[in-house]
């Protein structure tokens, strides 16, 4: 109780910022092992209660059809609610301990897998982020709450019409690894038909949505 706000706040900011560990408070700050763990507990549900209604939320019913319009508008997907992908970050101040399990070998250096999902104008309203960089897109997805609300029954009623065909959910455009799920549209891979070759186009276009939101938030 007798420490300020400013030494909470100090003590959880270095620690998400720079990765230190929770004992290094001490010495700066005065801030017990203990006491820090528990200032960072607090603002980080500070961060969540402040924004969530906002920002860390799912979309309601009036986003979902503003995704509607403005992905059938500008990339000509009705039904399409946005881009699914992942991304590696790196994770310089990775414990020694965990590199094997957080490295790959093509990458050479510790890496943390972001899983997301973005709109054309980057609202990245899915997020699913902190597993091990060891693991790709798939065994993500297996590991992510991205269907549940789907598989519980418990997702909104997304209905939208193409061809005279009603759909009750709306899909997500995604690369070649991931499954044959009905909400998952994915290119072909080898397209031999005009008609594939124009879709398999127009599906890799409008993936560049959610390459961009990554590309975004690596330069901030």
């Amino acid at each position: 109780m007798g420490f300020s706000s400013i030494q909470k706040c100090a003590a959880a900011l270095r620690y998400l910022g720079y990765g230190i560990a929770f004992d290094a408070s001490d010495e700066y700050l005065k801030v017990s092992e203990r006491t820090a763990v528990e200032c960072v507990d607090w603002f980080s549900a500070c961060v969540y209660e402040v924004f969530h209604e906002e920002y860390l939320r799912k979309p309601t019913q009036r986003d979902i059809e503003r995704l509607y319009s403005t992905h059938e508008e500008r990339h000509g997907f009705p039904g399409m609610l946005g881009g699914l992908d992942c991304t590696h970050v790196a994770w310089e101040k990775c414990p020694t301990a965990w590199h094997g399990q957080f490295t790959l070998g093509d990458i050479g250096e510790p890496v943390i897998i972001l899983e997301a999902v973005a709109s054309q104008d980057l609202w990245i309203w899915h997020a699913f982020f902190g597993v091990a960089g060891s693991n790709n897109d798939l065994n993500v997805l297996g590991q992510s709450p991205f269907f549940n609300d789907i598989w519980t029954g418990k997702a909104p009623d997304m209905t939208f019409t193409v061809n005279g065909h009603a759909y009750k959910y709306g899909y997500y455009l995604g690369d070649g690894i991931y499954p044959d799920y009905s909400t998952l549209m994915k290119a072909y891979s080898v397209p031999q038909s005009e008609k594939a070759k124009f879709f398999t186009k127009k599906q890799e276009s409008a993936r560049k949505d959610i390459e961009r939101a990554f590309g975004v938030l690596k330069q901030t």
